[in-house]
């Protein structure tokens, strides 16, 4: 039945992720390559934190319109604020076997739009409201 599908089937699996150590232009490049809006922060292979492409918005360190901005600035803002100052620390994880219905749950009570995917506290996916829109949509 389509409610006890896990999450390990519609998650993404190669996670790409950042080091607290790693600075905002690494993430801001990673987001726009990839097309991604979410970052898991690691430490070894632990989820640490999460970075958005809306916390760069909201702290204003990003531009649509030009790739490499550069306004001195915002070129100091970006050397001064370190990942970890901006990433989001209060979690919610959820196991590869949770539920897709759990996670569409999750998703739909809190305010953010991805889930960290951990086992044995190692993290191995990650998953979206995207991924779960996507999944929705192939019941169709």
């Amino acid at each position: 039945m389509i409610r006890k599908v896990p999450v390990s089937t519609i998650m993404t699996h190669s996670v790409i992720c950042l080091k607290k150590e790693d600075n905002l232009e690494d993430a801001k490049y990673l987001f726009k390559i990839h097309h991604i809006r979410h970052i898991p922060i690691v430490y070894d292979r632990s989820i640490i934190g999460m970075l958005s492409k809306t916390d760069l918005q909201r702290i204003g360190l990003w531009d649509d319109d030009e790739f490499d901005n550069n306004d001195s600035i915002h070129t100091v803002v970006r050397s001064k604020t370190t990942i970890e100052e901006v990433m989001t620390k209060k979690l919610t994880c959820v196991s590869s076997s949770t539920s897709v219905k759990k996670v569409a749950e999750i998703l739909a009570k809190e305010e953010f739009h991805a889930l960290p995917i951990v086992d044995n506290n190692i993290l191995i996916g990650i998953v979206t409201t995207t991924d779960l829109i996507n999944f929705l949509l192939k019941q169709f």
